[in-house]
């Protein structure tokens, strides 16, 4: 198994032009919180302490579990974003303003195209194209950064 420098590494290579980091700065955390939005509209039968659980809940905690395998650091950060969304994710479905899942649906594919014209300016692939487990490092390799500038380790 990769350690997650070598993945954060990898991913990195196909990274390195200013406009594309910048676009994967803000299409990357809007596509995250686009699937767990999603997956948050899919409610389960299941009521824990006053909470409706949803396919996000379970999807997100094993989405943790395999960041707690790549870095004994890292996941908290990840985690706190997840949860982020989570929250974020309630708020969306208590304004009632449009179908959660069309809103979620229509910034996934926005956030995409960015992704993909941001591929294109660099002219390399997507990662992910190479190993599908790329699609979860993206945001690793992301909140890299912010671990980096607070000077926490990975």
């Amino acid at each position: 198994m990769k350690t997650i420098h070598q993945w954060l590494n990898e991913y990195g290579e196909s990274h390195q032009n200013d406009t594309n980091k910048a676009i994967h700065w803000i299409c990357v955390p809007v596509i995250f919180f686009s699937i767990t939005g999603l997956l948050y509209s899919i409610k389960l039968p299941f009521i824990i302490t006053g909470i409706q659980l949803n396919v996000a809940i379970v999807v997100l905690a094993l989405v943790i579990i395999y960041y707690i395998s790549l870095s004994k650091t890292l996941w908290i950060g990840l985690l706190l974003f997840a949860l982020l969304c989570l929250w974020l994710c309630r708020l969306v479905e208590q304004a009632d303003f449009m179908q959660p899942w069309l809103f979620y649906l229509v910034i996934f594919v926005v956030a995409w195209i960015g992704q993909f014209y941001g591929h294109k300016v660099e002219g390399k692939k997507p990662s992910f194209f190479k190993d599908i487990q790329f699609l979860m490092i993206g945001p690793a390799w992301l909140m890299s950064f912010i671990y980096k500038r607070l000077g926490i380790a990975i």
